[in-house]
């Protein structure tokens, strides 16, 4: 009896002692590391990383950048079977435990002693998990541990329950860039949570344990497993009834991955304000909750995105087939197997025969049938999925392709029959100016297991297509702010991220005429009534060649009015003119204008448009036109706002046009903001000339095809430069500055003029932009007035004279008067008063 009572005293005293040294430990521990504990308090003020966000200016989402997909949630917004989901599977006694589990913690130790150190699982409750996830590194050591355990007892000492829930349920990696419940209800089921099942809370709440391996996306049977052992949990904790369980644990997976697509496709303008963010912020663009609103509009961009693509698409129709972008696409995965490039597995490979085996059987196993095509279509279904949709045109496998029809497998297994009207076209491509003789069937263009692309018309037809071989960009300017309203700077941002707005430097051509001629307009030497003769010169351009520029269509007019010079784009006028103003004076009220004088050659052929220059630089220099002579700068963000409540971090402050100001008005008010005023570049009166002749562009010059508008308040120039390689059209009414450049990256010729391969997609875009707006023409200056001239000569002809052309002048740069060189008795007896040429009257 003595002996046992010996033995309970013992133990009671080693259990003491036990407990005594663990608290002991525990105090230590706690005073050894507390200093360097990080504090639990900014946990209060802790702000989720949310990723960049980039938006139009009216709201609509364009782009979003960043690794973590968040969407922050409030505790009292978690639907009760998630938040009972996510307690079966981590950490059932949450709200009962003091931020630790003994019982958890036991474990732990045993796998510490029998790992040598390692922890691999820990027995870690939702709050030590909010710990590490928010406050410490992720490594697995005895000494992470330990302040895991202490950072989590200060925890529930300074935060409530909900709090550090609220912190969980955000912060929690669940796979495919989803942190956090809400995000990942949106990635994998395209919903809210409050609409989720179910099956589907229990899904989500087993992922935080391996976002991976219980990925239903990536392992769905391990993901069943999982789920249904959560809800079993539930079950047995008394928080679902029997029903429920046995509804849910029957219920298929239904998770598929979900994309954020944006609401309006501006990519490369999204890309411009990535660039622009990092620039600024640093990594922390991608993390710090900031929002970008831009100037784009969210209905001009898709019009711009729509009217690009056509024209390119149009383009290259015209231009002939260069064939499908893959050949001979094996039809099923074991056929595909069997023709897989083995190097690089070479280890899996020599393990067993049975590895080879085992996959040739999962391939087996795939096969997947479409009805109205014969035999397995697994792997043309697995190229279609993994094939990007390029703008409006959708990746297709050539199925069959006999007479003068072909069948194609599209997206989805739907199997689509193009019609010869959708196939004609495709004469074989030679080069930009040549084609081959015209298809007189389909085999002839492709065959059977073709990669190709169709194109959905607007009757709902298809027809065959292809990745253009030319690119193009549309920018378009609020004239009045600078403002970049639509920018599409290429067929497809995922075929091509060079950002040709802003990054191709091209030769201007003809549309860099104008500000030749407002050079000279301005100078107030030459009017639009100037004659200049159109005649062959020959000029040393410092070369030890002689320079013999010429027109395009190779023929001379002679004595030439400025007016009908620029609406033919004759080239000789042009640089007859600018010698006339002086290249250097030229070049000096360009550089006033906005062109940086490093990018102006210093010679005639400025006047020819040799300067090379971004359609973003030549649709400003438009826009100063279209504004009457205010010089506006290009810009594109708006604002910038950080965290929930949207505090302001910058705004833009543009420079704008202000007509109605008074001389020496510095700041104007629109929309009750208030803005510095644009430096005039440009008089007036010579704006609004060279506004006029512009027009004589669309009317009767290079650029006709806009009168389909039937508008007044268009004008603009087309532009193409040497060998065709660059086709331009700049145009502007009072709202909208717009150009279109359409070339080849490689600078190879398109073969096609500015009339025709620009032109018509600036008229599409205006076409949809101007309709139901009125037309915007700038009121007539003062100073400006109407008088007749000799139509070849271009001087003045005096009151009485008949005959002649109405032109506009500014009142104080006039022409001088035609000169008699017959005596008026003689025009009088004639009957023939006008220029008083003698042709006149015989």
């Amino acid at each position: 009896m003595k002996y046992l009572r010996t033995l309970i005293f013992s133990a009671v005293w080693l259990v003491i002692s036990l407990g005594a040294a663990a608290a002991l430990g525990v105090v230590g521990a706690a005073l050894y590391f507390a200093p360097g504990l990080p504090d639990v308090r900014q946990l209060q003020d802790f702000e989720l990383q949310t990723p960049l966000r980039i938006y139009t200016r009216d709201g609509q989402l364009i782009g979003e950048f960043g690794e973590e997909r968040r969407m922050p949630v409030d505790f009292e917004d978690i639907p009760e079977p998630m938040l009972q989901a996510l307690m079966a599977a981590e950490d059932s006694a949450f709200f009962e435990h003091p931020g630790v589990d003994p019982k958890g913690l036991a474990r732990a130790a045993v796998e510490l002693v029998s790992s040598g150190g390692d922890i691999q699982s820990g027995g870690s409750t939702i709050t030590m998990q909010v710990a590490r996830n928010y406050l410490l590194t992720l490594d697995r050591t005895f000494t992470r541990k330990l302040r895991e355990i202490l950072l989590s007892l200060q925890m529930e000492q300074i935060l409530t329950k909900q709090e550090i829930m609220e912190l969980y349920v955000n912060k929690i990696f669940l796979g495919h860039r989803a942190y956090g419940i809400a995000a990942a209800a949106e990635v994998y089921y395209d919903k809210p949570l409050d609409e989720l099942t179910l099956a589907q809370h229990a899904m989500i709440a087993g992922l935080p344990k391996a976002p991976s391996a219980f990925n239903p996306l990536a392992n769905a049977e391990r993901a069943l497993i999982r789920r249904n052992w959560i809800l079993f949990r539930m079950r047995e904790l008394g928080y679902i009834d029997q029903s429920a369980y046995d509804e849910a644990v029957q219920a298929p997976i239904t998770a598929s991955r979900h994309v954020a697509k944006a609401e309006v496709q501006a990519d490369y303008v999204a890309e411009m304000a990535r660039q622009f963010a990092t620039d600024r912020f640093g990594d922390e663009a991608y993390t710090g909750s900031y929002r970008i609103t831009t100037t784009i509009d969210s209905e001009l961009q898709p019009m711009a995105r729509q009217a690009l693509a056509n024209g390119l698409i149009a383009y290259d129709t015209r231009h002939g087939w260069r064939g499908p972008e893959d050949t001979e696409i094996p039809q099923s995965l074991a056929e595909a197997q069997e023709k897989t490039e083995r190097t690089g597995l070479e280890e899996e490979l020599s393990e067993s025969p049975e590895v080879m085996e085992t996959a040739r059987r999962a391939a087996e196993r795939s096969q997947t049938s479409v009805e109205g095509v014969d035999g397995d279509v697994s792997n043309w279904l697995q190229v279609l999925e993994r094939t990007p949709t390029y703008g409006p045109l959708e990746p297709a496998i050539v199925v069959k392709s006999e007479g003068r029809e072909m069948q194609v497998l599209a997206h989805e297994g739907e199997l689509i029959t193009l019609s010869w009207d959708g196939l004609d076209w495709a004469a074989p491509y030679k080069s930009a100016r040549y084609r081959g003789a015209s298809p007189s069937s389909a085999s002839e263009i492709a065959s059977r297991g073709d990669l190709v692309r169709i194109l959905q018309r607007e009757d709902g037809s298809w027809r065959l297509s292809q990745q253009p071989g030319a690119e193009g960009s549309l920018v378009v300017m609020d004239p009045q702010t600078g403002a970049i309203l639509a920018l599409q700077a290429g067929f497809d941002f995922d075929a091509s991220k060079f950002n040709r707005a802003i990054q191709a430097r091209r030769q201007a051509g003809s549309i860099f005429k104008p500000f030749i001629y407002l050079a000279g307009l301005n100078s107030g030497e030459v009017t639009p009534a100037t004659v200049i003769n159109d005649a062959p010169v020959v000029l040393n351009d410092g070369s030890n060649e002689l320079w013999r520029p010429s027109n395009s269509s190779g023929d001379f007019l002679g004595p030439t009015r400025l007016r009908i010079g620029l609406a033919r784009s004759r080239n000789l006028v042009t640089i007859r003119l600018l010698q006339n103003i002086g290249l250097s004076r030229t070049i000096d009220f360009l550089v006033d204008f906005g062109f940086s004088r490093d990018r102006l050659p210093n010679g005639l052929s400025l006047a020819l448009g040799s300067a090379s220059l971004t359609p973003l630089e030549m649709t400003n220099a438009y826009a100063v036109l279209a504004n009457g002579g205010f010089r506006v700068s290009p810009w594109f963000i708006e604002k910038i706002t950080q965290g929930e409540q949207q505090t302001l971090v910058e705004e833009a402050s543009p420079r704008v046009a202000c007509r109605d100001c008074s001389e020496g008005q510095t700041t104007t008010e629109i929309d009750g903001k208030t803005y510095e005023v644009a430096p005039r570049v440009a008089n007036e009166r010579a704006v609004y000339l060279l506004r006029d002749m512009l027009r004589d562009v669309v009317e009767r010059g290079t650029a006709r095809r806009a009168l389909a508008l039937e508008r007044t308040d268009i004008v603009g120039k087309t532009g193409t430069t040497n060998d065709q390689r660059d086709a331009w059209f700049a145009g502007f009414n009072g709202d909208y500055a717009a150009t279109v450049w359409v070339g080849k990256d490689d600078n190879t010729p398109t073969a096609e003029y500015g009339a025709q391969a620009a032109l018509p997609i600036w008229v599409d875009f205006m076409a949809q932009a101007l309709a139901g707006k009125p037309e915007n023409i700038p009121e007539q200056p003062p100073g400006i007035i109407t008088a007749r001239v000799d139509a070849n000569s271009g001087r003045l002809l005096r009151d009485g004279q008949g005959g002649g052309v109405e032109e506009l002048f500014d009142e104080d740069h006039m022409p001088t008067v035609q000169p008699r060189r017959v005596e008026s008795a003689v025009e009088r007896h004639s009957g023939s008063q006008g220029t008083g040429a003698y042709e006149a009257i015989f």
